[in-house]
């Protein structure tokens, strides 16, 4: 469980790198990616482009010609267009409960809670995992959280895992400043509420 979650974290960061920076990076050499945690226990990202290149040949950074300074401010991306953002893992909780009001209302709570989130913009990303042998049954991603204290109070807003028939595992994620954009569409596209 500890490599997935390994794993998955080292996906997402290189994904948000990918998908966050435009770069010539030279084929012969590779390009040193560090990651660190800041005085104020923010996520950062050092991309050293000379790192790992050949003496011959040199890695360019081109500044990105669409860049939109007032856009980026307002989503809070940095340099690379990044921003931390805490991924939530749901897995099944504790209690094994068999009362089935409390269940369905805890779950009824639980997606009302998402959508509360969601237009607090607190979170941007929530859902299911298919079938899996780690119990693990859904993932969410929190956005405008300042520690992870704050981010555990939220997740006790969320009544399934309140009454025990959720729990979480938490990490803290590098990615796209510009994830929550995908909502305004989102929004258009959904033809039944769950």
């Amino acid at each position: 469980m500890e490599r997935l979650i390994k794993h998955l974290r080292y996906s997402l960061i290189l994904m948000g790198l990918l998908f966050s920076m435009v770069a010539k990076a030279d084929v012969w050499g590779s390009p040193k990616v560090k990651t660190y945690y800041s005085e104020n226990k923010e996520f950062k990202l050092d991309f050293d482009p000379n790192e790992g290149a050949s003496n011959n040949r040199q890695v360019a950074m081109d500044s990105n010609p669409n860049y939109d300074k007032s856009l980026a401010e307002k989503l809070g991306g940095d340099d690379y267009g990044m921003k931390s953002y805490f991924l939530v893992i749901l897995k099944t909780g504790t209690n094994a409960t068999t009362d089935q009001e409390l269940i369905r209302e805890s779950f009824r709570g639980h997606l009302d809670n998402i959508n509360k989130l969601v237009s607090e913009e607190k979170m941007v990303v929530a859902g299911p995992l298919g079938s899996n042998d780690k119990n693990y049954r859904g993932i969410f991603i929190l956005n405008n959280i300042a520690s992870i204290e704050e981010a555990k109070e939220v997740l006790q807003t969320d009544p399934a895992i309140n009454n025990g028939l959720l729990d979480y595992e938490i990490f803290t994620w590098y990615g796209s400043a510009a994830l929550p954009e995908y909502l305004p569409a989102a929004d258009k596209i959904w033809k039944l509420k769950p």
